[in-house]
């Protein structure tokens, strides 16, 4: 478990000298890839949302060598030119070890994470910042902007499951999205990033696809059950969250949910938007009180909830924990006014909307709530041809669907007006809508925007047996 990370402030602290062989360096990893061994060299640097947005960042990255060795981050205000280097404050890091091949198919041993975080930045202001270990080992310079603590114009992008062959494929839909979205305040991974929770092989696939924008988007992680998974044996062991959950990414802890739920479970309050993430693999009834409790702060313009599985699942039906969460957060959804539900899970493309719900029933012809599911990567699922007739007797409209494509998710907020566009990872308009909110009385309208594509469906779109989750079969081994 890890430890419970303490606010660093922003202070000035001696370099120390560090010996700069790791005898990692020069053990033998087997068929690891020199991208997926750690070394002296921070690599899987990962910027969060942590606290203020206005005023905080939370860095994250990974090491080999040995724990005592100074972890550090700089920061400056960034200039034009390289004089911000001459007025830099540095942060000692706090580290933690994690011993990889404690789990299977891990080949590595132990590493080294590390965490600082930036507090008392200026509000709307360009940062500069490095980790390394304050002497030979250093990170390129990054840069980031700090929120404005007042309601204000803001960009940020959305991706459903990566999963399945990440490196390979998922890399040009994350690096699709920044063409598109190059100025996004930050970006929202709505679980199942990687396909099996433990194996640290899998993590370095996602990192280097995302590269640098990890580093530079402020990202917003979301728990999905293929980051639960059990440690070595899948018959025995029972499934739990990845051992790289905690280490690398640094994620607000709130204190009175249980501790299994740390780091799974926050908000992010951004520019006059509230986002809360929950964690739909843990039981939903014991996030409900917590959910129920940042719903009833006032002052927000907008309001987002994110967790990994549909609420109406448009490939499997009704489920257990699909209706749980029903039955626990869709009423405060519906009585609080939330705008947006973004989730994952189902590898297929689905924008829904539910109206406004008074005592006698819903209103026809009005709009409250849009919710969507969403797939980033090239694992694809067919969607239940039943499933419109199921949810339409609860109200919920089905709007755009879509099939063997990969998708990330545009969202520009401006004042009254909410902007939703779906993009395929070759950068084609998929699916747009456009929300407008009088904040007086909470009155919403959303107006279609869905561009002269064809609906995708396997039938019209080419893919592989794969792209139906149906495993190839197994070679039969030649007789001795």
């Amino acid at each position: 478990m890890k430890f419970h990370r303490s606010l660093l402030k922003l202070a000035l602290i001696p370099a120390l000298t560090v010996s700069s062989l790791s005898a990692h360096e020069s053990e033998d990893h087997g068929k690891l890839r020199h991208w997926e061994i750690a070394s002296a060299e921070p690599d899987r640097i990962f910027l969060t949302l942590y606290g203020d947005p206005a005023t905080t960042r939370a860095v994250t990255w990974r090491t080999a060598g040995k724990k005592e060795t100074l972890a550090v981050a700089e920061i400056a205000k960034s200039m034009g030119g390289p004089g911000f280097i001459n007025d830099t404050s540095r942060i000692e890091a706090v580290s933690e070890s994690l011993v990889l091949n404690e789990a299977r198919k891990n080949d590595q041993g132990e590493v080294h994470y590390h965490s600082v975080i930036f507090e008392d930045l200026e509000p709307e202001t360009l940062y500069c910042y490095r980790v390394g270990d304050g002497e030979e080992h250093w990170s390129e310079w990054i840069q980031f902007r700090t929120a404005s603590p007042q309601p204000k114009p803001f960009q940020f992008v959305y991706f459903g499951d990566a999963q399945n062959e990440v490196l390979s494929h998922w890399s040009r839909t994350i690096r699709m999205a920044y063409q598109t979205a190059p100025n996004a305040d930050f970006a929202l991974h709505a679980g199942d990033m990687i396909n099996q929770a433990h194996i640290d092989q899998e993590w370095a696939e996602w990192f280097k696809a995302g590269g640098f924008l990890h580093s530079q988007w402020s990202g917003v992680p979301v728990a999905g059950n293929h980051e639960y998974g059990p440690k070595k044996d899948k018959k025995k062991d029972p499934k739990t969250l990845s051992q790289l959950w905690r280490p690398q990414f640094t994620l607000p802890v709130v204190e009175e949910l249980p501790e299994n739920l740390h780091e799974t479970v926050y908000t992010i309050e951004y520019q006059g938007m509230q986002m809360i993430v929950l964690n739909s693999n843990e039981r939903p009834r014991k996030q409900t009180a917590y959910l129920k409790e940042q719903l009833e702060k006032p002052g927000f313009r907008w309001r987002v909830v994110t967790f990994h599985h549909s609420m109406f699942s448009p490939r499997r039906g009704e489920s257990d924990s699909s209706l749980e969460m029903e039955a626990e957060w869709k009423p405060l959804f519906e009585k609080h006014n939330v705008d947006l539900v973004l989730q994952g899970h189902d590898h297929t493309y689905t924008r829904g909307q539910l109206p406004v719900r008074e005592e006698a029933g819903y209103v026809k012809g009005t709009f409250q709530t849009m919710y969507v599911t969403t797939v980033s990567g090239p694992k694809q699922y067919a969607i239940d041809k039943e499933h419109e007739a199921v949810y339409n007797k609860k109200g919920v409209e089905t709007i755009r669907n879509g099939e063997q494509t990969q998708f990330f998710q545009v969202i520009d907020v401006e004042d009254n007006e909410l902007t939703y566009k779906a993009y395929t990872s070759t950068g084609e308009l998929y699916d747009a809508a456009l929300i407008t909110k009088d904040f007086k009385t909470g009155e919403k309208k959303i107006t279609q925007q869905i561009p002269d594509v064809p609906a995708k469906t396997f039938e019209n779109t080419p893919g592989t047996k794969n792209s139906h989750g149906v495993k190839p079969k197994k070679k039969e081994e030649p007789k001795k």
